[in-house]
């Protein structure tokens, strides 16, 4: 790279990573995993010139460095021949029966010096471009500066986002989910916060979209709910049964990986059954509805409660909630902010109280923000509430102390009672 910035010779950088490879890690083992990727380099080098330089940058994913490559046409071309040369099976001569197996690959592309001139910058819209091809399901894409909705800002953000999960800055708020028949704690949603050194605290607004147009937002996902499961276990090693509440991404989502890793982390963990809750969104299942659906069913069958987050607000029908194996649904926040004043919104509350209710669900309110909101849901028979009425999110030592000046005694009697005329926890 030093090099072709000195002589101003145009660079291509691509990345290459390898659809569902964890899936024949899960289903033929590491081992298989490991030969077959032995022979993807191989195959890539007939492809490549002696000055092109090729690379695994860990797990599934490959990076090449095409010196000389003049422009998109010549990217896009190579690309074309690499996904032509990745459909021929893999034949492992090592594994007993000669096993033959198929691959198939998303490529992103970024050019220098149009896109970048240095190598983590290519390396950052290289992943964005593959991304993109994932989204598209196209095999390759170049980088294309109009469609990256990634501000000057936020790019910066991802740059640092990756050591950001591994110094350990990113961190976990807690706000406090309440029966309304009886005032007591139950559970808690899982909030993602960055603790960043010089920007101070950053919202998940600033970095989730654009981690979700790039791989990060697997490690990000995989992070904070393991984060949760340490939380759920170390409350539970107290006495002290609370619900724990993550959140999926769209992208999240549709990983078939998703149930094998959270699996393993159910083991590592040894987490109580029933206590660990995922919420997601109407719309995040729409992309791909039937993947959904077999994902969602996989996590229900590891013991874990699903929850449809935003109700009302997207697809809502009574053929697509019946498809979905949701033990709760959480009524948008709009409906409930707007039910005191507006009567329309109290009928859509009313009514999604009386569907969760035929259809056996549990139904949290979201956006309690007054006593008068608290105390209409509970005359409606709404079974749990959420909202700054009883607090906002707030760190785990803020919950803990006003849980530890309850004087919680280990059991559900004794759980934490939130108060009726004011928040339980400080807002910060």
């Amino acid at each position: 790279m030093l090099d072709a910035k000195r002589t101003q010779q145009p660079v291509a950088v691509m990345l290459i990573d390898l659809d569902r490879f964890k899936e024949v890690n899960d289903s033929l083992g590491h081992h298989v995993g490991d030969l077959l990727l032995k022979k993807i380099g191989p195959r890539l080098q007939t492809l490549l010139r002696e000055s092109d330089t090729i690379a695994r940058l860990g797990g599934d994913e490959f990076a090449l460095v095409l010196p000389r490559t003049i422009d998109a046409k010549a990217a896009n071309a190579l690309a074309g021949r690499i996904l032509k040369a990745m459909e021929a099976p893999f034949v492992l001569e090592e594994v007993v029966g000669e096993l033959s197996l198929n691959i198939e690959a998303s490529i992103g592309i970024a050019l220098a010096p149009e896109h970048g001139e240095d190598v983590d910058t290519l390396l950052q819209k290289a992943d964005v471009a593959m991304y993109m091809a994932k989204e598209g399901r196209n095999g390759f894409e170049i980088y294309a500066g109009a469609r990256d909705r990634n501000s000057p800002r936020q790019l910066a953000l991802l740059g640092e986002l990756r050591r950001a999960i591994d110094e350990h800055e990113l961190v976990l708020h807690y706000q406090p989910v309440a029966a309304l028949a009886t005032g007591r704690l139950v559970g808690v949603e899982a909030l993602l916060r960055w603790e960043h050194p010089s920007r101070g605290l950053v919202m998940p607004d600033d970095f989730i979209p654009p981690a979700e147009r790039t791989g990060l937002i697997k490690p990000l996902t995989l992070y904070s709910i393991e984060m949760a499961l340490q939380q759920l276990c170390e409350w539970s090693r107290r006495g002290l049964n609370l619900r724990v509440a993550a959140n999926l991404s769209r992208q999240s989502l549709l990983d078939s990986n998703l149930p094998f890793a959270i699996e393993e982390l159910f083991a590592k963990w040894d987490v109580p059954p029933g206590l660990f809750e995922i919420e997601i969104t109407e719309s995040s299942t729409m992309a791909d509805p039937a993947r959904a659906s077999t994902i969602l069913a996989q996590l229900s069958d590891l013991g874990i409660r699903l929850s449809l987050d935003d109700f009302g607000a997207g697809y809502s029908s009574l053929s697509y909630l019946k498809r979905l194996p949701v033990h709760e649904i959480k009524i948008d926040k709009s409906f409930v902010l707007g039910m005191a004043t507006d009567e329309d919104d109290e009928v859509i509350v009313r009514s999604t109280i009386d569907l969760g209710r035929n259809l056996g669900l549990e139904v949290v309110a979201e956006g309690v923000e007054t006593q008068g909101v608290w105390d209409r849901l509970a005359l409606l028979g709404c079974d749990l509430a959420q909202g700054h009425f009883l607090s906002p999110p707030v760190p785990v030592a803020v919950l803990d102390e006003w849980i530890h000046a309850s004087g919680h005694a280990g059991d559900e009697d004794s759980m934490p009672l939130i108060p009726s005329n004011r928040s339980p926890v400080p807002a910060l």
